[in-house]
């Protein structure tokens, strides 16, 4: 793609971005989600394979349906209260309608069908993009509206994402796909504490951003797309594939990891919430993305494949690691011990 195409087209995403999170008028919030939505397009589709193609059309037309509804929903909210203020969102059917949009717009199960299908057509550059940066104007619109969402259906939402996420990311030998099923697990978690501790959504927002984009750059670095391929990289770049698994095992939410942090103080105020039983059950549902990001390790840290594949052994590669990269992994693999420090600023 031309560069000054490519620097439009992020700049744009960044405005879009920018416009949503610093809105307090629904329409300007639709305006930043449609500018977002208008710039991902090309950038999906520039490798111009049917692919990629079809991977655009189908996030265009959800993610079309998904701000008709935040429109809707902000008009049926301004009808009934003649409010138009993000915050003032008490009418109960538009809470119901603004919910379902965000869960489209995100990929929350049940409205999670669009989003392995997208990712697995993108280039892993966009796919990091789509993973991350994306979600972040849908988030902060229920950051803001957290108080009036209905609590019964957002922890539904959240168990069925986890469990489906988990259930469905087994069976996958594209990576692509299997960190498109752990977005819509982590947002599960995100979803079932929004509306005791909104603050800690963020975190958990934040820390899981932190840990996809190094699995993304590492993966980029290496050239790995599938199960296949990224059992013959270890020749490659020996000591960039021990940091994927570490951050891989991150990301699963073991313990000495950063991924546990979220995991462990979402768990505790659940409990405090008298949720013990939708804690236990999220936790045990999290076993099954366990059980793919364990095959992802695996797989990353095989030295000698155990059968004879159809992919040639790679070649070790002397270029040294980006620092971004060295940065991130650090941040993704090390950051436990300063969570009092996190939990004050938080």
């Amino acid at each position: 793609m031309n560069p000054q195409a490519n620097l439009i087209f992020i700049a744009s995403l960044l405005l879009g971005t920018t416009i949503t999170i610093s809105s307090n008028h629904w329409i300007m919030a639709w305006t930043g989600l449609e500018i977002n939505t208008l710039a991902i397009l090309p950038l999906i589709s520039k490798s111009h394979h049917p692919r990629a193609i079809e991977a655009a059309t189908k996030y265009f037309l959800t993610q079309a349906a998904a701000s008709a509804l935040v429109l809707f929903s902000s008009m049926t909210n301004a009808w009934h209260t003649g409010q138009w203020d993000i915050t003032q969102l008490t009418h109960p059917t538009s809470c119901l309608i603004l919910t379902s949009a965000i869960a489209m717009k995100l990929g929350l199960v049940p409205f999670h069908f669009w989003f392995p299908e997208v990712l697995q057509g993108s280039p892993l550059t966009t796919g990091l993009i789509l993973s991350t940066a994306m979600k972040l104007p849908p988030m902060t619109l229920l950051y803001m509206t957290s108080s009036s969402l209905n609590p019964t259906l957002l922890t539904i939402l959240a168990i069925l994402s986890v469990a489906l996420g988990g259930w469905m990311g087994l069976n996958q030998t594209q990576i692509r796909k299997i960190l498109a099923f752990s977005s819509i697990s982590h947002l599960g978690w995100m979803a079932i504490i929004l509306i005791y501790n909104p603050k800690l959504t963020l975190l958990n927002f934040y820390l899981y951003a932190v840990m996809t984009t190094t699995v993304f750059l590492t993966l980029n670095t290496t050239k790995v797309l599938k199960l296949s391929t990224l059992l013959t990289a270890w020749t490659k770049a020996p000591s960039l594939n021990t940091m994927l698994l570490l951050t891989l095992l991150s990301l699963a939410g073991l313990p000495p990891l950063t991924g546990f942090l979220p995991k462990w103080l979402i768990i505790q105020e659940l409990t405090k919430q008298d949720m013990a039983p939708a804690a236990t059950l999220i936790s045990l549902l999290s076993l099954l993305s366990l059980f793919f990001y364990l095959r992802l390790a695996y797989c990353t840290t095989i030295t000698l494949p155990p059968h004879t594949t159809n992919h040639m052994k790679q070649w070790r590669t002397n270029k040294p690691t980006s620092t971004a990269i060295a940065i991130l992994t650090t941040v993704s693999v090390m950051l436990l011990p300063a969570s009092p420090m996190i939990l004050t600023i938080v």
